[in-house]
């Protein structure tokens, strides 16, 4: 297995996992939609996208996982949000996510980043143990809020 960066070379074979990543979060999958949100991520830079693929097949995806930067005002550094990650159901238990990991704590540490952040479902144990394993720690000291905002 080797992890690459996505280019925009890569939208179609990302396209259709991106795709069931959404679906799996019950999210419409939109594939049209879906494929120009991550075109417009690449090509503004807005964000890194790294992509699992086997040794010997480059039409192939395994998984891929995308981080979107942001900063601490208290640490004055950079921190990565791992927004998305996700592996292909028959690639599951072949390491895929830690791989993807460990290249996303690799860019990480070259940008000089104070930390990485990620979330997950709070029924989603076997993500929640993949990401303990790699040494992220379920935050204590602050709690999460969102807000929705509508089109009203």
């Amino acid at each position: 297995m080797r992890i690459t960066q996505a280019t925009l070379e890569h939208l179609d074979l990302l396209t259709p996992l991106f795709v069931k990543y959404r679906e799996f979060y019950g999210a419409l999958p939109f594939p049209d939609s879906s494929r120009a949100f991550l075109e417009k991520r690449l090509r503004r830079k807005e964000s890194v996208i790294y992509l699992a693929l086997p040794d010997d097949d480059d039409k192939r995806l395994l998984g891929f996982c995308q981080l979107y930067p942001s900063f601490s005002s208290l640490s004055l550094k950079r921190v990565w949000i791992l927004n998305d990650i996700y592996v292909a159901e028959d690639a599951r238990r072949q390491l895929v996510a830690d791989n993807l990991m460990r290249a996303a704590k690799k860019m990480a540490k070259e940008t000089h980043a104070v930390r990485l952040r990620v979330s997950t479902s709070s029924n989603n144990n076997v993500a929640q143990k993949t990401y303990e394993s790699m040494g992220f720690r379920e935050d204590s000291e602050f709690k999460n809020y969102v807000l929705p905002i509508s089109e009203d």
